[in-house]
């Protein structure tokens, strides 16, 4: 598996950006499709954005499409999530996730059932 530890969360005000960053260890990510979750107090764990190997491909939830930007960095093991224009409602535990097996091509609609390594968290707080 490939261990993965998040950063870059923090209190923002409504329409600031962020940008979370995700270094994988271990193993190398570059064989992985990568993706963002999160998970807000009292709700379900839910998909945010997910990146192919050799990032030809992404693919967003409505909920941040046109906001957020996923990439990948492959040299330096990192995924980052670009996020603008933030909102309340952006507020959660943004988690990063490796797919389960490398090589996979992963295509919508993408679930937690994809990915087989998860990053810790790394909290986002959106103030009105």
């Amino acid at each position: 598996q490939v261990q993965l530890v998040e950063s870059g969360g923090g209190l923002v005000q409504a329409g600031d950006s962020l940008r979370l960053s995700c270094l994988g260890s271990g193993r190398t990510i570059t064989n992985y499709p990568m993706a963002w979750f999160r998970q807000a107090p009292g709700k379900e764990r839910s998909f945010v954005a997910v990146i192919s190997l050799n990032t030809g491909f992404t693919y967003y939830a409505d909920s941040v499409k046109g906001r957020f930007t996923i990439s990948r960095d492959n040299a330096k093991n990192t995924v980052f999530l670009q996020m603008n224009n933030l909102k309340p409602e952006d507020t959660a535990v943004y988690s990063c996730a490796a797919g389960r097996y490398p090589g996979t091509i992963i295509r919508p609609p993408v679930g937690t059932g994809d990915f087989g390594s998860w990053g810790q968290g790394t909290q986002v707080t959106v103030s009105s």
